[in-house]
């Protein structure tokens, strides 16, 4: 499992592992049952404090990403298909809305707008 942190990041750290770790399982990189680092050696893999990664963890157990059992770890939940979908759908709406915004503030059209996300969406089949 590959994790890179941005210190320059407005980002919180233990969020950027979150998201991070959320976008390995919905690709399917990671699966249900794979077995995730312990708090304890990510944060020495990261360079970070455990108290950063405990939180990441819970994040991600409260998402019901990730379960943990006592003595044994943390591992990756069985994914709903459902649940992948909306997660993903979200994340588009997320960056959808930047793309928005960013187009305001700049005057960019809706019709200008809507041409360019044709343009690449279909650029990119």
């Amino acid at each position: 499992m590959h994790i890179l942190i941005s210190n320059s990041s407005k980002e919180p750290i233990y969020n950027q592992i979150t998201e991070q770790i959320k976008g390995l399982v919905l690709s399917g990189e990671l699966k249900a049952g794979d077995v995730l680092p312990s708090m304890r050696q990510l944060a020495k893999d990261l360079h970070i404090s455990v108290i950063t990664t405990k939180r990441a963890y819970e994040e991600l157990e409260k998402e019901r990403f990730i379960f943990s059992v006592v003595g044994k770890g943390s591992f990756v939940s069985e994914q709903n298909n459902e649940m992948i979908l909306e997660q993903k759908r979200k994340a588009i709406e997320e960056q959808l809305l930047a793309a928005i915004q960013n187009s305001k503030e700049i005057g960019l059209e809706l019709a200008e707008l809507q041409e360019l996300l044709t343009l690449l969406y279909k650029e990119d089949t």
